[in-house]
């Protein structure tokens, strides 16, 4: 297990446990039979609900994320990103756009090929486009939904 993954884990695991507090005390809220009691319990039970289905979202996406890098690896098709680093280890501007505009081309040229848009999520990731990274990321997984992973 990865160290982001066991971080995952138990962030998750302490968010939960923060929830289960919560709507333990919402529903005692709820129970009190007062109407502001009932209104704030009821409010209180809302959000945890809220905060359950983001961090099963956000476990899903990453989960679905890491089989798709896996069944590249297993084909030995991973994008390789050939940037010019700064001395901070990231790459630079130049280099990256260059790098992004092939895989964008990629992705223009076989709209429907989850691996070029994997790659290109990839890209906007070492860009540090996180938001564009996450949709084309999305994309990949929509592609693999309608065929078998080629």
């Amino acid at each position: 297990m990865t160290s982001a993954k066991f971080g995952a884990l138990v962030m998750s695991a302490l968010v939960l446990m923060y929830l289960v507090l919560v709507a333990d005390r919402s529903f005692a809220l709820v129970g009190s039979g007062e109407p502001i009691g009932i209104a704030i319990g009821s409010l209180m039970l809302f959000l945890p609900a809220v905060a359950f289905w983001g961090i099963y979202m956000e476990l899903r996406f990453g989960l679905r994320i890491e089989k798709l890098g896996e069944e590249l690896k297993k084909q030995n098709a991973w994008p390789q990103f050939p940037f010019e680093l700064k001395p901070s280890g990231r790459s630079t501007k130049e280099s990256a756009q260059e790098v992004f505009e092939q895989f964008r081309q990629d992705v223009e040229a076989d709209q429907n090929n989850w691996k070029a848009w994997f790659a290109l999520g990839l890209a906007y990731d070492a860009a540090g486009d996180r938001s564009r990274a996450r949709k084309a990321m999305r994309q990949a997984i929509t592609l693999t939904r309608k065929g078998p992973i080629t």
